[in-house]
């Protein structure tokens, strides 16, 4: 979907030219995104033992538990704002397995979380004096951008929702099409990586076809109980050669 792919990319554009012109700026915190669905309410166990479902956490619960400044040194960390995030049903596939893997490259959480949160957390490139030369200028719009994406979900949720991106990485190997926007974007690889964190983890290479030139992205979605923490890496630069270690690390830190 080049509306999604492509948009995250001016976005990356944008931000980091701020960043050559005023520096690394904090991340503000952003008010909640649904209603409070506290742990105190998680039903008793029942007669035969069994535990009790697993609670969601509540909108304000997931906000604080979400990757911020302060957690990312050497990143700038934005709240996504409305023009970041698109609704679910606004991305398809031509392989319905496929769908969980373009959701997690859309910034929008896997499955069907009870609430959801979201980060940008760009790398700030390093320069040697407070003006940025233009080889310094260009390196700082090929650094990478990472989407973070948080879902909190009501009893086995996460667990269905990772075994989905799993299931996904296997189905859609040789490529999918998404679809969103009216627009058709083939995506022809997705070759798994190895990754840890968290109760279990997956990341995928995925290459992309814009305009017959490869565009080369990172995939990464960890499980810590109930939360699954999904983090898409792209770079205008047309490759991202590593997965978003820093990030993905700091974010298991908050989850424990």
């Amino acid at each position: 979907m080049r509306t999604s792919v492509r948009s995250a990319a001016v976005a990356a554009t944008a931000v980091s030219l701020a960043l050559l012109v005023t520096g690394c700026g904090g991340g503000d915190s952003g008010k909640d995104a649904g209603k409070d669905a506290g742990k105190e309410s998680a039903p008793a166990a029942s007669a035969t033992g069994a535990a009790p479902a697993a609670e969601a956490l509540s909108a304000a619960e997931l906000e604080k538990l979400i990757v911020e400044q302060a957690d990312l040194p050497g990143h700038q960390v934005q709240k996504a704002t409305a023009a970041d995030i698109v609704p679910a049903d606004a991305v398809s596939t031509d392989k319905a397995s496929c769908k969980p893997l373009a959701d997690a490259m859309s910034f929008i959480a896997t499955g069907k979380p009870a609430v959801s949160a979201q980060r940008k957390a760009i790398e700030v490139p390093k320069t040697d004096g407070a003006t940025a030369s233009p080889e310094e200028a260009l390196g700082a719009l090929s650094a990478p951008v990472t989407s973070v994406t948080l879902g909190s979900y009501q009893g086995q949720g996460a667990q269905e929702a990772f075994a989905s991106l799993k299931t996904a990485g296997t189905d859609c190997a040789a490529g999918f099409t998404l679809i969103g926007g009216g627009e058709k974007t083939k995506i022809t690889k997705v070759a798994p990586e190895t990754v840890s964190a968290g109760e279990e983890a997956l990341a995928y290479t995925v290459t992309t076809d814009m305009d017959g030139e490869p565009f080369v992205s990172k995939l990464v979605a960890f499980r810590q109980g109930n939360t699954l923490a999904t983090f898409s890496s792209i770079s205008l630069g047309g490759t991202v050669k590593t997965l978003p270690k820093a990030i993905v690390d700091a974010q298991a830190k908050k989850l424990g």
